[in-house]
């Protein structure tokens, strides 16, 4: 499924950059429209090339030159922060971007598909690890990030008396952009530190912005209290249809689950703990009376368990409390004898809480199946029977409950999932742009640094040049490895 949906991703990206290109060189070759439609281009700040679709304005100049005269020393604190914090940011990328490295050539050799969650940076394919449904906002948090990240170096160069030209927002393929164009004259005559300022502003905006979306995110229950409660279980948002728990017995959209077998749920959190914990403990029993069971056998002697495959029935099986070591077996209606039963583990467990002669009987299934009862009053329990993974995927879940009934489920889940993106995006974007490697801040902040504390040191320019040459080829090399093996490991395997 996801190499269909990535081939019908392709085609279709390929399909309108090339209708888009086409109509672009019909125009340009034509002698009747070609000035025409070139000025109708400059005059809106429009530039198109091949899978590219850039805009430039000066519009928000003013803004940028208001956002610069606020508050002079509270600025030159927060720029300073910006470079100690671009100038660790580049140390810290090299090290993160090692790290992953040595990961990824770890669970290449080791085929341990959990190593690849534990990763800090991953690759993102749409349709593969970015499930297409969510496009929208990992493109909305991206073109926030980029925009945030220009606001940053537009703010930081005018504080150092450098012009910017303008700033734009681009579409390459499909990825959206920004960016700021810097008067060049003015940013090479400034100090090396002046630029480092510049140069780390972009990432030091990116890092703020990330532990804005955290904090928003956190709070996220106390911004939502008057509308929304947390802790009462956990909502159903999502059900995927044709799935274990679709079905007229199974959840539905606004059911909320406040239990799973004996584990309690009051939130998202508890939901997918408890399942963890039913899949790596033994089968839970039910206390159910003795004289309600009737071995399966056949007449010949051999067992006859729910052969017939009911859809009502399951297979159950016990210990006799006056045999040793004797396990019996019985086809019993499983919603009639599971609702409003004790769990238990043993006979004992029946035998300290019922007063009548009860026994402990345990579904019988395979290693990794499990029968979950799955509480949403005021509804009957929906009744699993399956892997509990299956039952985690086939439902979306917040822990919002809305107070009103005219209040959206759909509200807190994208308020929650759009900072999620915001952290991941903007912290990403942070850590990449800090690493040295040719055409990202890093070179430049590089070039910067070492112009800044190497000078006397190191008094040959060309042999300062030199050593940032040698440092940026290693920098994008280790990135391009990162990037390379990951797209391999996302998308071959």
């Amino acid at each position: 499924h996801s190499q269909i949906s990535i081939l019908v991703l392709v085609s279709k990206i390929i399909g309108y950059c090339t209708l888009d290109n086409f109509f672009h060189r019909l125009l340009q070759s034509s002698l009747t429209h070609r000035i025409s439609y070139e000025s109708w281009l400059a005059s809106r700040g429009l530039m198109l090339s091949p899978f590219h679709l850039r805009w430039q304005t000066t519009m928000f100049n003013r803004l940028f030159a208001y956002c610069a005269r606020i508050n002079p020393r509270a600025q030159y604190l927060w720029f300073n922060s910006g470079l100690v914090f671009g100038v660790v940011a580049m140390v810290g990328s090299v090290v993160l971007l090692t790290q992953t490295l040595q990961q990824t050539l770890a669970q290449m050799t080791t085929d341990n598909p959990r190593m690849g969650s534990q990763q800090a940076l991953q690759v993102v394919v749409p349709g593969v690890n970015l499930p297409t449904s969510q496009l929208a906002y990992f493109f909305m948090a991206l073109l926030l990030s980029g925009v945030i990240h220009e606001l940053g170096h537009a703010v930081a160069a005018l504080r150092e008396q450098v012009r910017v030209n303008g700033f734009g927002i681009f579409v390459f393929v499909v990825y959206p952009g920004a960016f700021v164009d810097l008067f060049t004259t003015h940013l090479n005559i400034i100090s090396p530190t002046q630029q480092l300022r510049i140069f780390c502003a972009g990432v030091w905006h990116n890092f703020v912005l990330c532990v804005a979306a955290l904090a928003f995110l956190f709070l996220l229950p106390l911004f939502l209290f008057p509308m929304y409660s947390t802790g009462g279980g956990a909502l159903v948002t999502e059900v995927v249809q044709g799935s274990a728990a679709d079905g007229p017995r199974g959840l539905s959209v606004g059911d909320i689950v406040s239990g799973l077998e004996d584990c309690p749920v009051r939130g998202v959190d508890d939901w997918s703990s408890c399942l963890s914990r039913i899949s790596l403990t033994p089968q839970t029993g039910y206390c159910v009376p003795s004289a309600s069971l009737q071995p399966s056998w056949r007449l010949d002697g051999t067992m006859d368990c729910c052969s017939n495959n009911s859809l009502t029935d399951l297979c159950f099986s016990y210990m006799k409390p006056q045999g040793k070591n004797s396990r019996e077996y019985a086809c019993m209606p499983v919603r009639k004898m599971v609702t409003g039963t004790r769990v238990c583990r043993t006979n004992g467990d029946c035998a300290a809480h019922s007063h009548a002669a009860s026994i402990c009987v345990t579904p019988s299934l395979e290693n990794q199946t499990r029968f979950i009862r799955v509480t949403h009053p005021p509804n009957t329990h929906m009744l699993f029977v399956g892997y509990p993974p299956h039952l985690q995927y086939a439902v979306s879940l917040t822990n919002f409950l809305p107070r009103f009934g005219f209040l959206h489920l759909d509200l807190p889940v994208f308020l929650e999932t759009f900072c999620k993106y915001v952290v991941s995006l903007s912290g990403a974007l942070a850590v990449v742009n800090s690493v040295p490697c040719f055409a990202l801040d890093g070179q430049w902040m590089l070039n910067a640094l070492l112009e800044a504390t190497l000078v006397t040191v190191v008094t040959d320019r060309q042999k300062r040049e030199l050593i940032g040459f040698f440092l940026l080829l290693a920098g994008s090399a280790l990135l391009a490895a990162n990037v390379a093996l990951g797209l391999w490991m996302v998308t071959a395997r």
